[in-house]
């Protein structure tokens, strides 16, 4: 049968499903007998295949055994050996390419993110002779998706500024960026934007708006895009959901649940309990979170996963019930991982129960500076300075060295991150003149410095200018001189607040009646008229 190009359609579409169904190789050998193996299209659509199932070694060999190649070959090639994570390979048969076209370097720039390195995808990115908006898309969401969400948001402005107009793709990254780095009025620009381009709105882009107003504090803001969004999923109500309780609005949380069972177009899943238990443990409700965790398998079948007993240690350890905590630790079908034991730790910190807190870092075989820190804390905040010098030996025997607080702000559309003692910052002068400022006015409502975090060997002295130094402190002291008056100061900080620096914001934001709203490792913190959202519970 002569190779016609009707008989090579029927086979394309052939391929097709068997590529579908993960197995095109079992009409390779009709591939020869029909003599489609001279067929330059045919044998790209092997490529890409045998690359979509998995087999890039056989796509391999179907690209070496062709008599012409175009640039779909080696497109289709790259792209292949870019997604297994083979960028090595990946690099070599880019450098043959006769004229590189803009997927071909874009298939590279989204090679190296997806192998995590983004030095060389964005050494790419810069190489490219012209780039389009699918090229502008990948280096974005590889920055977003390698945790680099400033440096998104960089990307994202200068792409805008040669001329290129974001499409729904560029949108939901960007917002996701925003979540990550809470940059609150970056998002409400897109917001801005996508309404008035009038972008497709879809559940895709109205879970992406909810995420990131919840993610930035402006939980508001988050409702009122959730209900007005006509299409909503079980994303769109997770989003919600986990916004709520992250920001410790717990009782609105476990409201929204329930407003969840009763919408037939979208059924609760295993994030979806992951919200209702965070919502539980940030409110405190035993009970309740007792009652949903029983649920999960036996009312909805759904299978627990570690983040659901993270949760629920954490409600439990929290509150005072360690033992129970523990024994659903040891009780768990599958190996509890360094966040489960955490949250026992946690609790261990504030019940002051050492005992419990030694046998938790004993049994997660701590690595993380953060662990061994609240463990040597606990000891001084007891009197045990031999055990905080037994945790500094332990430190110091296994090269742990503790993690500098990061916190960032964003001021004008501009990010600002400070760094735990760091003076680097241009306007560095202008806040500690506003730290001291602070700590004036702050001594006449009778503020007393918590000491009790900083290692016990050095002088009461320097306890209070280290903790004076701490990142969220300088964030907060720049909101206040380079923001805007009478809007909420945000920050995102990298580690969990200390006791100092979260008595320090609440006392700021009722001497200067400002809200200041603070994303630590583990939730929000909305500070106003001198209280805080988690009642001190955290």
């Amino acid at each position: 049968m002569p190779p016609s190009r009707l008989n090579q359609q029927a086979f394309l579409s052939l391929l097709r499903e068997a590529s579908a169904a993960g197995t095109p190789h079992h009409h390779h050998a009709v591939l020869v007998k029909l003599g489609f193996h001279r067929e330059t299209r045919v044998n790209n659509a092997f490529i890409q295949a045998y690359c979509a199932t998995g087999r890039v070694e056989d796509a391999r060999k179907v690209f070496d055994g062709m008599a012409h190649r175009d640039t779909v070959s080696f497109n289709s090639m790259i792209h292949g050996y870019a997604t297994s994570g083979d960028v090595g390979s990946a690099r070599r048969l880019f450098e043959r390419v006769p004229a590189p076209t803009p997927v071909t370097w874009t298939s590279m720039v989204a090679g190296f993110c997806r192998a995590g390195d983004v030095a060389s995808a964005r050494r790419v990115f810069e190489e490219m002779p012209e780039r389009d908006l699918v090229s502008w898309n990948a280096m974005i969401s590889g920055l977003v998706g390698n945790r680099k969400p400033v440096e998104a948001l960089v990307l994202f402005r200068r792409m805008m500024a040669e001329g290129f107009a974001p499409n729904r793709g560029t949108v939901v990254s960007a917002l996701s960026a925003c979540a990550s780095a809470g940059a609150l009025e970056t998002g409400k620009w897109i917001h801005v934007f996508v309404d008035k381009k009038r972008l497709r709105w879809d559940e895709f882009l109205g879970t992406a708006l909810v995420d990131m107003y919840a993610k930035c504090g402006a939980v508001e803001l988050a409702l009122d895009v959730f209900t007005r969004s006509r299409a909503r999923n079980t994303c769109t109500w997770n989003a919600m959901i986990n916004g709520l309780a992250m920001n410790g609005y717990s009782t609105k949380a476990l409201d929204m649940f329930r407003q969840m069972e009763l919408d037939a177009t979208a059924a609760p899943d295993e994030v979806t309990f992951v919200g209702v238990l965070l919502a539980c443990s940030h409110g405190g409700f035993v009970d309740v979170g007792r009652e949903h965790f029983d649920m999960i398998s036996k009312k909805y079948g759904i299978r627990l996963i570690l983040e659901h007993y993270a949760c629920m240690v954490d409600l439990l350890a929290r509150s005072g019930h360690l033992q129970e905590a523990h024994k659903l630790i040891t009780g768990m079908p599958m190996k509890p991982d360094l966040v489960v034991w955490r949250a026992l730790l946690g609790g261990c910190r504030v019940h002051k129960d050492v005992s419990m807190a030694e046998t938790a870092i004993s049994e997660m075989e701590a690595t993380c500076s953060g662990d061994h820190v609240l463990l040597s804390n606990l000891y001084a905040s007891v009197g045990r300075w031999s055990g905080v010098e037994d945790v500094r030996r332990t430190m110091r025997r296994k090269g742990i060295e503790k993690i500098p607080g990061c916190s960032s702000i964003e001021i004008n559309g501009s990010i600002h991150e400070f760094i735990s003692g760091d003076k680097s910052h241009p306007s560095y002068d202008d806040i500690h003149a506003k730290l001291a400022e602070i700590t004036t006015k702050m001594q006449l409502q009778g503020y007393v410095t918590e000491t009790a975090d900083v290692f016990y060997d050095v002088e009461e002295e320097e306890k209070e200018q280290a903790l004076g130094h701490h990142s969220e402190k300088l964030a907060i002291a720049f909101g206040l001189i380079g923001g805007p008056p009478n809007v909420a100061i945000r920050i995102v900080k990298n580690l969990r607040f200390c006791t100092d620096c979260h008595k320090f914001a609440k006392l700021v934001a009722q001497i200067y009646n400002r809200e200041i709203v603070v994303r630590d490792r583990a939730r929000f913190h909305h500070f106003r008229e001198g209280s805080c959202s988690c009642n001190d519970f955290w």
